[in-house]
């Protein structure tokens, strides 16, 4: 091997054991919590072994829980080392970084794939959330070593976008923080404070324990809203070149209440019964002028723009 192959090959085993062992922590913490540790690796361990496929009177043994650990950390290792080389390609041609984009994106696909395959109780007994929580942890963890390795190559590939994403990911956090907050609230008055988020994540994750359900609820929500936030800073920084993309804007946040209460209507009817409809609504108009404000707040210029163009148009 030249010394570029074996740095590579180190980098991909150092990442792929970075990533099992998120994974692994993400699992004990979470079988922990519901009240059976282990669970996760004994169950895997024994269906890939032996063959059981049901979690019922299933206990922790040493056996299927080492067999599966050194099998998930080989299986992110060889992972691990078909990203390191094409982060390596990256570097000398920064386009082919959707292809590492891909390839993750694919591994959690087939993950998913597999799970299905697996039958409804093993599913049930993993649950589908937590899956992609932990997959989702072990591909930070992974791209933060990798892009530790290669410095340069997040400038090249981001560029002036860091800003944006940035200021994305912000108004994301404080949209999700206004709705928590406003939902705090309105628990506390009725005497039950949290029993939302422990509502939403017990029925809509399926989480057995509501404080798993509570934690699950309120990760998805805070990435829904970054998600959320990131296209808002998009068609913010697209509005200082074309001041009248703000109405697009407008039209976006219009659009996600929406399609929030018309997924809830057909989705989780329910939700309404337990969930006054107003407060709901309220919550949503709150987040959306938080992260209006602090988008404008950090483009001040923008609303006189936004005047004189619409006044130019007129």
């Amino acid at each position: 091997m030249y010394p570029a192959e074996r740095s590579v090959v180190r980098e991909g085993i150092v990442a792929g054991l970075i990533g099992a062992a998120v994974v692994a922590v993400w699992f004990f913490v979470f079988d922990l919590l519901r009240g059976r540790p282990f669970l996760t690796p004994t169950l895997l361990g024994s269906l890939v072994f032996f063959g059981v496929k049901t979690p019922t009177g299933l206990d922790p043994a040493l056996g299927p829980i080492l067999g599966y650990t050194v099998l998930h950390g080989l299986a992110f290792i060889a992972f691990g080392v078909v990203a390191a080389t094409m982060m390596a390609m990256s570097e000398r041609e920064p386009t082919l970084f959707v292809g590492f984009v891909i390839l993750f994106a694919c591994f959690e696909v087939f993950f998913f794939g597999v799970l299905s395959v697996l039958g409804r109780a093993v599913e049930a007994a993993l649950v589908w959330w937590a899956v992609l929580v932990g997959n989702l942890l072990a591909s930070i963890a992974m791209l933060w070593y990798f892009f530790r390795a290669h410095r340069a190559l997040p400038r090249t590939l981001i560029g002036s976008w860091g800003g944006v994403l940035r200021e994305g990911v912000v108004a994301g956090v404080i949209g999700a923080a206004v709705v928590a907050l406003w939902f705090f609230a309105i628990d506390a008055i009725h005497g039950e404070p949290l029993r939302t988020p422990r509502l939403l994540g017990t029925a809509l994750l399926r989480a057995s324990d509501p404080t798993v359900g509570l934690i699950a609820y309120t990760a998805l929500h805070g990435l829904a809203f970054v998600a959320f936030g990131i296209v808002g800073a998009l068609l913010i920084a697209g509005a200082e070149r074309q001041p009248l993309l703000v109405f697009a804007l407008v039209i976006v946040f219009t659009a996600f209440e929406i399609f929030f209460f018309g997924a809830v209507v057909i989705a989780a009817s329910w939700v309404l019964d337990e969930l006054a409809g107003w407060t709901i609504f309220v919550g949503n108009i709150l987040a959306a002028g938080a992260m209006l404000t602090y988008y404008f707040s950090g483009h001040r210029t923008l609303a006189r723009r936004l005047t004189q163009a619409w006044a130019e148009e007129d």
